[in-house]
């Protein structure tokens, strides 16, 4: 990369230490400005590269498969520039103000100020409430991965997967490698969509191929593969979990010690949304998303957002997005930086965003029809038929109307998990396109505090 100019520096915060993160960190140091970097987790690589503990770690090969050399030479890097950062290992951002970041950590609570912050804050599992999700032995398919990665243990040894999207079939695969023996892939998507998706996805044809190399893995093992299924519900008998679907017709019964489910990802945008920034319908996730520049400038002057907290696109995209949004913050700081660098991620950015188009057609987000008695708010125990009555009654056309009035998204995970299926049943019962049923709106803080730390200090 040729030289950057010499600016005088600036207070930059960079949230979330996945691929996005890591690389814009490292982008910064390399023109001079060292950020702080704030995340969550003990060691840095997000989900896709989570490090499991030091008691725990295995081969890279192991952990990350096909990924493994990706994997290896982002840690490297992270590990030769993290003593030259503010690295703040398990801290979370709970909120903001103005320009300053409430954060709980090890040194308890306490504020950060800043000039410039990028959000590199990812995404999370999207859940369709089947009924019996919440029973115990039930994972979404990202914490089936925590549980894999992070621990070295498996949810079960004979598990079911449902749901759809390329992580199914990751997880799927994964949990093979490990010794586990899954008893079926339940996907609701249509095979012939998959098909018809294809012209897109070959827009990034290593990946394409990566995904074909999952599901004949997944064949040579003889793992059963259900494609346009409709999942009834989870059920335990004896020592089983049983999950109730219909294909085609015909109803199935598949038995396994464990479930795991998930209906693709969704990004982590509360924080993007505490901070002012505006966000647009995207109508191929079925979510409202942060409005940003190629670079990742969002619509509020110093927040810029990288990877999937701006969309989903995946971890060699991420690592694009989170080296554009340094460079947005460097030219927005006076900065000159390489330009056919700059134009080759854009490039790449743009091959990412043709393949997700790709994806969203192949596996799209449905919810089906869901009975009354189906929990739709697993924090604050609210039902479908609860949410159906509150919306007749109060005439309810808008998220956030009934948030208040049935408390559903009210609980501790601040609609995470159910404001997906809250739009779409909202949407389904008055009629409303679900681009105009709002989204829930983020509240500090986001996320549950630890009550020890609240010793409130202000860093500098």
């Amino acid at each position: 990369m040729s030289e950057l100019s010499e600016k005088p520096s600036s207070r930059i915060a960079i949230i979330g230490a996945g691929p996005a993160g890591m690389r814009a960190a490292e982008t910064l140091l390399r023109a001079g400005l060292s950020a702080a970097l704030i995340d969550e987790a003990p060691l840095a690589g997000g989900q896709i590269y989570r490090q499991p503990p030091e008691s725990l770690r295995r081969p890279a090969r192991q952990l990350y498969g096909s990924e493994a050399r990706k994997a290896l030479a982002l840690h490297e890097s992270f590990s030769r520039l993290r003593t030259s950062i503010d690295y703040r290992p398990e801290t979370l951002v709970w909120g903001a103000r103005e320009k300053r970041l409430l954060l709980s950590g090890p040194a308890g609570n306490t504020e950060l100020a800043f000039d410039k912050v990028i959000l590199a804050t990812g995404a999370m599992d999207r859940i369709v409430p089947v009924p019996g999700w919440t029973l115990p032995g039930v994972y979404s398919l990202g914490g089936a991965q925590v549980v894999l990665k992070g621990q070295a243990c498996l949810i079960g040894k004979r598990p079911v997967f449902i749901g759809t999207g390329p992580l199914l079939y990751l997880v799927a695969y994964q949990y093979c490698k490990a010794g586990a023996e899954p008893a079926a892939i339940v996907d609701t998507s249509d095979f012939t969509a998959q098909i018809g998706a294809l012209p897109r996805l070959l827009s990034q044809p290593a990946t394409l191929l990566r995904g074909i190399w999952y599901n004949a893995a997944l064949v040579a093992r003889r793992v059963p593969v259900f494609r346009s299924a409709k999942p009834q519900k989870i059920e335990i008998r004896g020592r089983q979990l049983v999950v109730t679907f219909k294909r085609n017709g015909k109803s199935f019964e598949i038995g396994g010690d464990a479930v795991g489910m998930g209906w693709g990802l969704k990004p982590e945008t509360q924080l993007a949304e505490i901070l002012g920034c505006a966000f647009s319908f995207h109508a191929g996730s079925r979510w409202h998303l942060p409005r940003c520049d190629a670079m990742g400038r969002s619509s509020t002057e110093h927040v810029y957002i990288a990877g999937d907290a701006s969309g989903i696109r995946g971890a060699d995209a991420a690592e694009a997005a989170g080296e554009l949004a340094a460079f947005a913050v460097l030219e927005d700081l006076g900065h000159t930086v390489p330009q056919t660098r700059r134009q080759r991620l854009l490039a790449h950015l743009a091959r990412a965003e043709r393949f997700r188009s790709g994806l969203e057609r192949a596996f799209p987000y449905q919810v089906p029809e869901l009975a009354g008695d189906t929990v739709l708010c697993r924090c604050e125990n609210v039902t479908v038929e609860e949410v159906r009555a509150a919306i007749s009654s109060w005439q309810i056309s808008e998220l956030n109307q009934l948030k208040a009035l049935t408390r559903c998204g009210m609980g501790r995970c601040q609609g995470r998990l159910c404001g997906s299926a809250a739009m779409e049943v909202l949407a389904a019962e008055t009629g409303v396109e679900i681009s105009d049923v709002g989204s829930i709106r983020g509240q500090i803080p986001l996320k549950p505090l630890i009550g020890a730390r609240f010793q409130r200090k202000a860093a500098p």
